[in-house]
This record gives structure tokens, sequence and C-alpha cells, in this order.
């Protein structure tokens, strides 16, 4: 069992002006100790209004989500005090922030490596996940549990890891295959590994990746091709 953890939440953002500061404002303060958001080629007012909300702003203006959370993740290296655990979550709102307690339970109580908050098995509202991104989660699951023999529900950004962990396995992808990647090497090292059930809602505003066909095809391929990379 952890004492009391020291935690930071990295918040990869691309022109959601409209929710990071919701999505900064609902973080339970109280066991987070940095909240980072990585302004990822925006040009709207994300990086302004996640200043405002109280978050610690990095730049990355070469685009991709990978390549956002990889910045997140050189912040962090050179903090004097490093987190014991770092909790992923996306700035559209979708996501309920305040879940993080319930995220990093079996890593502080259990003494779990990696923890995802699975959609799968939560409540969702109507609309708030695509027709493809379901199927898209259903087929990638399916062929991590037939290759990989690890089953998983969900592919979904909401998730903690213990920071030594997260280090050990050494991510690299730069876009689509960030999150896929990172269940993938977990799996293969062998790290205790579980999923909670959690609420997802309706984003605000619109998806860059599910909400056009363009970003739908090139999120899958590279899911995929990912999956097939790393066996």
């Amino acid at each position: 069992m952890m004492s009391k953890p020291n935690v930071v939440v990295i918040i990869p953002a691309f022109n959601e002006e409209n929710s990071v500061g919701k999505v900064v404002g609902d973080i339970p303060k109280e066991i987070i100790s940095k909240i980072i958001v990585v302004n990822n080629n925006s040009n709207d007012q994300t990086k302004v209004n996640a200043k405002n909300a109280g978050a610690i702003v990095l730049d990355q203006p070469i685009q991709g989500y990978g390549n956002a959370c990889l910045k997140g993740m050189e912040y962090v290296k050179e903090l004097l005090q490093k987190p014991d655990i770092i909790v992923f979550i996306d700035a559209d709102y979708s996501d309920y922030p305040e879940e993080i307690e319930q995220l990093l339970a079996p890593i502080v109580n259990e003494s779990y490596d990696l923890v995802i908050g699975s959609r799968a098995n939560g409540k969702r509202e109507r609309w708030s996940m695509t027709i493809q991104q379901i199927f898209g989660n259903w087929l990638a699951t399916t062929l991590i549990k037939i290759l990989y023999k690890v089953k998983f529900t969900d592919l979904g950004p909401f998730r903690a890891i213990k920071y030594d962990r997260l280090l050990e396995i050494n991510m690299e992808d730069k876009t689509y295959g960030w999150t896929v990647e990172m269940q993938l090497k977990a799996a293969k090292h062998k790290f205790k590994i579980t999923e909670i059930p959690v609420r997802y809602r309706v984003r605000i505003g619109h998806s860059k990746v599910s909400g056009t066909i363009k970003g739908t095809i090139l999120a899958g391929y590279k899911i995929i091709t990912t999956i097939f990379k790393y066996l």
C-alpha cells in the first residue's frame, strides 16, 4: 500500500478552449501535486484558459496526441521531486476528472501498475462515442486478447500508471497509437494491470479524430498497425 502518493496529471489539448478550464477545475486538487496542460499547437484560447484555471501550461507546436504526452513527460523528468503516479486525461471534458481518486485506488491500495478507465464497462451518455469508436475499440481489444493474451475492454485515454513503470516501457508513439502502445508494452512487461468503469459524456466541441472520416481512418490504421508492430 502506497502512503499519500505524489500524483501529476498530464492533459494534452488541441483547440479545447471551451472545455480545458472545466477539466482542470474539476480535478481534485487535494490529491494532485501538479496539473500540466500541453498546448498542442492550438489556435484558440486553450493556453490562456488552461493557465487561468491554474494549470502549468507547456507548448508543443508539433501536433500529435503522443507528441503532447511526451512533452508533458519531458517536463516531469526535470522535476526535482519525481511523481509516484502519472494520470492522463483528455481536455474535451468527456471524462469525469473527479473520478481520478477511483482511478488511483488500485495503484495506491493494491499495487497495480496501470489502471485503464473503461468506458465500455462504465455508464456512457448516448452519442458520447461514435459507432466507429465503439467498433474500433471492440476490434482492437479483440486483437489484443487473441495476440497478446491480455483482456482489455477499452483503449480509453483516462488512465493512471506508476511513473517508474511509465519510464520502463519507453513510450515512443507520437500520434494516435499512444494509448494502445502503453497497453501493449505493459502487457509484454507483465505489469499488473486492471480496468475500472468510468462515466463518459458527450464531449464539448468537435472531435478532431472520430469527428472526421480522415481522422477515423488514420486513427484506426495507426492503432491496428501498432498492435502488430509490438507483437
